[in-house]
């Protein structure tokens, strides 16, 4: 195992593979196998482009070899900033078959987080697209190369200018390092409470169960079409059952530049999708574009909602209004998974957010003593199992507070549990803000703030929103009361912070209110905002 990576205890490793759990597979094998198995049957496209299981399974050695006779090593960190695109999926089986490590990062980060992540993995490289959605990713990488001595190769696609153009790096196939199921695969980024993202280290072993799991849940098989509105290197998007879900099932994956329904109804019409996934905003915008769009959605069966607490009024008008069954999914990247199955009752898949996909998932809902909450009560949930990890990548003090001595990892999720065994999210115990599924840990904001020579003091919460079921809302002390709220937001953008962790509102005041122990009372925050709305009228910002 990589060193800063925790194991699962041998006791663990072993009942899984005995349970069948971790059958012995890797990404590599995976793709190997669809490839004879399915051949020339599409397994994604995007606009003009789409690439066979055979065309994916070649290319991914070729630039595998690339990779390798450029000098990326076994166990290289490579952060890959990469939208929706066929590209993604070569350069990823292409890692996986070299033994290299893919870092997941979004499009919308920019250089405080990337900087960040190329730093601290010790990355040996970054591979970008030229541009995306008006963005020149070149310029960003050049900031980071200077700033990052590790960072040796830049990769690009489309135009690389001074750095390494992608296209360039696919050779003839030479004979690959041995990769092990128990090796770490990739990183995903966890959506924490506290400064940046933590880096969470899957293996080929749980990550594939996951999927394996998933797709049957989900009824995935050949025929199964995916249509991906999410950027892909989220969690939900990439494994829920996601795209690598539906080329587990040998199905095929659709890829759009945007979820907006000008671009995803034609797709499901010209592509007849058969499954998509969605967090609560958008579905509120699906939902009231149906109507008006004259599209045939009739081969969409199953639309998944995930990402953040979605309405049962919402709910309700799924089914009548875009004609497919809805599944709820509750989830996080450190493991585990909760899905209400296809067949469940309206009022399960409306009013809950599913039950664990694995009978070998384990769950407590605790107080916060620890001490397990009567049957139907609300306390934190702690989960352990094949498929969640045992800890962070280099963070042994931050993990001996997020798991527990005997392995459960603490979500920081507030739930209660129904008789039959399904999941009602009620909050988080963390400070953290669900802005419409895309998570902001309130501190990293507060740090980037407190960095302006104006601001006293800084305070993040979150605010209710009709249309995203939180924003978030930055209470300033000030030093100087010319202080305005445009230059604040200029300067995080300056600082290269994500567009959706700037404080779509800022409130400026004398002092913040406290607890009995002297810190900073956010419930208190959070309401004196609430209610600033709700006077002025407002559900919304």
């Amino acid at each position: 195992m990589l060193s800063g990576c925790t194991t699962w205890p041998e006791e663990f490793a072993d009942f899984y593979r005995k349970e069948g759990c971790w059958a012995g597979e890797t990404f590599g094998d995976m793709l190997r196998e669809r490839a004879l198995k399915y051949g020339d049957r599409i397994a994604v496209t995007s606009g003009k482009r789409q690439i066979s299981y055979k065309e994916l399974d070649r290319r991914a050695d070729q630039l595998a070899s690339g990779f390798h006779r450029l000098g990326i090593q076994p166990k290289d960190r490579v952060v890959i900033q990469l939208p929706n695109q066929i590209e993604f999926f070569e350069v990823c089986f292409a890692l996986f078959r070299l033994g290299a490590l893919p870092v997941f990062a979004l499009p919308s980060h920019r250089y405080s987080e990337i900087s960040y992540f190329c730093e601290f993995s010790e990355a040996a490289a970054y591979i970008i697209p030229e541009q995306h959605a008006g963005f020149d990713f070149r310029s960003l990488a050049k900031q980071v190369k200077d700033a990052v001595p590790t960072l040796k190769h830049v990769i690009v696609i489309g135009e690389a200018g001074e750095f390494e153009s992608l296209e360039n790096l696919f050779v003839d196939p030479i004979k690959l390092p041995t990769i092990h199921s128990s090796d770490v695969a990739f990183f995903q980024l966890s959506g924490g409470s506290t400064g940046l993202p933590k880096m969470i280290p899957r293996t080929h072993d749980d990550y594939i169960y996951s999927l394996r799991v998933s797709a049957e849940i989900c009824q995935l098989n050949q025929d199964s079409i995916y249509l991906a509105v999410l950027p892909i290197a989220h969690n939900y998007p990439l494994s829920s059952p996601g795209v690598l879900g539906t080329l587990y099932a040998g199905g095929k994956v659709v890829l759009a530049d945007s979820p907006s329904p000008d671009e995803a109804f034609p797709l499901i019409q010209q592509e007849k999708v058969t499954i998509t996934a969605l967090v609560p905003p958008l579905v509120w915008i699906w939902l009231d574009a149906a109507s008006s769009r004259n599209y045939d959605l009739s081969s969409l069966q199953v639309l998944q909602v995930g990402g953040a607490k979605f309405s049962a009024e919402v709910a309700r008008r799924v089914k009548p209004v875009l004609g497919c069954t809805l599944q709820q999914v509750y989830g996080m990247a450190e493991g585990l998974v909760n899905y209400t199955r296809l067949d469940d009752p309206e009022e399960v898949i409306v009013n809950t957010q599913g039950k664990p996909m694995s009978k070998y998932d384990e769950i407590r809902i605790v107080d916060e003593e620890d001490n397990e909450v009567e049957p139907g009560q609300v306390g934190e949930l702690l989960t352990r199992g094949p498929y969640t990890i045992r800890g962070y990548y280099k963070a042994e003090a931050h993990n001996a507070k997020a798991f527990t001595s005997d392995g459960f990892y603490r979500t920081g999720d507030l739930v209660r549990m129904t008789p039959s065994g399904y999941l009602v999210v009620e909050g988080r115990v963390k400070d953290q803000i669900n802005r419409g599924g895309e998570k902001i840990a309130a501190e990293e904001v507060e740090n980037h703030l407190l960095a302006h020579p104006s601001v006293r003091d800084a305070a993040v919460v979150s605010m209710p929103d009709e249309f995203l079921g939180e924003r978030s809302c930055a209470f300033i002390i000030p030093r100087h009361r010319s202080l305005e709220a445009a230059e604040l937001k200029s300067f995080l953008r300056e600082r290269g912070v994500a567009s959706f962790k700037i404080p779509d509102r800022i409130e400026f005041v004398d002092s913040f209110p406290k607890t009995a122990v002297g810190k900073i009372n956010k419930r208190a925050l959070r309401q004196i905002i609430a209610e600033k709305l709700q006077s002025a009228g407002k559900t919304t910002v």
